[in-house]
């Protein structure tokens, strides 16, 4: 008995050594189970037994599903309520998120609930400056926030662990960072991608092109997707006419709008990543003189007003706009109110049809 207490308490004064050095501050995540099993040579047992010796000193907090984390628990049931809501998204001035946050504030504003929103431009660093910011000054019952560049490493992964040991809700929506296992309410982007490319596909086309965004989360779903229905089909996946794009290079898309068609060479089809690479390509394509969709179908995602704007109206599937706004908000209350809610909620979408897709195959039967 004497043994397995000395094994265990090495364990637990490792971990109050570190918390009291500062290698570990409140909120980091502690080591697994299993590589502390590892560390110290012990059983999973023992090491859980140390846990448990932590937990009631009140150094650590196990939160299910996450981990354990340096500290108590900050949201326990005496703790004060502020009734505020931070909100972090990418874009002010984006075709969706204005909708989007008049769906969350009609939600939160009817609960009781005010929000403080910022704006990352999708970039990494001003995401940085704003958890710093939510962390130093505290007084919110939930987090709500769009990733940025969510398909590429996140340096900011350690604020969000914090914010996780102080049990803090957080709510991802439109993508989520995959290394974190927090809830997202999203369209169903793999779906919706499918579906754009079986569209182009059932009017008959089988040289079919996509663009996709490299950078966000989205992109990357969308186009597994699109090769699912492309496989389903039958018909050849070319990686020469799969086009990868970031933020940056789609505001630029003119200038490099020579390679663009060089490598959509023979494409009689595309599924645009969203509205707005579609009509910047529709653009190009009118300057040009390649018609569509006589010679070139497009399809889209998100069903904005840029979806309208162009010379052709073009075929797009609906992003829940507003709809997925409300769901945010209504999850995050859920969260805030059960932290074991699952938060998670995809929407489903289907084409609004208008004028830029060729039926193929209504012209071949007309022969």
């Amino acid at each position: 008995m004497q043994a397995r207490e000395a094994k265990y308490m090495t364990v637990v004064q490792w971990v109050q050594e570190q918390i009291e050095n500062g290698s570990i501050g409140m909120g980091d995540k502690l080591p697994s189970e299993n590589e502390m099993s590892l560390q110290f040579h012990l059983s999973r047992q023992t090491i859980r037994h140390a846990i448990d010796v932590l937990e009631q000193r009140k150094l650590v907090t196990r939160i299910q599903g996450s981990g354990t984390y340096a500290g108590v628990c900050a949201r326990g049931g005496s703790q004060e309520k502020y009734f505020n809501i931070a909100v972090i998204s990418t874009y002010v001035d984006s075709y969706i998120f204005p909708a989007v946050l008049k769906g969350i504030e009609r939600v939160l504003s009817k609960s009781g609930y005010t929000m403080q929103v910022a704006f990352t431009g999708n970039r990494t660093e001003r995401e940085r400056e704003a958890l710093d910011k939510i962390l130093d000054k505290g007084l919110i019952d939930g987090l709500i926030v769009e990733p940025a560049k969510s398909a590429l490493p996140n340096p900011n992964l350690h604020y969000y662990k914090k914010l996780m040991g102080q049990q803090v809700p957080i709510l991802f929506f439109n993508s989520r960072y995959p290394e974190l296992n927090l809830p997202c309410v999203s369209l169903n982007d793999a779906q919706v991608g499918e579906k754009a490319a079986e569209y182009l596909i059932q009017a008959g086309h089988k040289e079919i092109g996509g663009i996709f965004k490299c950078d966000d989360g989205q992109g990357h779903l969308r186009y597994s997707g699109f090769a699912q229905s492309m496989e389903k089909a039958d018909l050849k996946l070319d990686g020469k006419r799969i086009l990868w794009i970031d933020s940056e290079s789609l505001k630029d898309m003119e200038s490099w709008a020579d390679y663009l068609f060089q490598r959509l060479e023979g494409c009689t089809g595309v599924v645009c990543y969203n509205d707005e690479v579609a009509n910047l390509l529709s653009g190009i394509c009118f300057k040009r003189g390649i018609r569509i969709p006589e010679d070139l179908s497009l399809v889209s995602i998100d069903n904005s007003d840029l979806s309208t704007l162009g010379e052709v109206p073009i075929t797009s599937f609906p992003h829940p706009k507003e709809a997925l706004g409300r769901k945010v908000a209504e999850n995050m209350i859920k969260l805030i109110e059960n932290p074991s809610f699952d938060g998670n909620y995809l929407f489903d979408s289907e084409a609004v049809e208008r004028e830029s897709v060729k039926f193929m195959r209504k012209e071949n039967s007309n022969e």
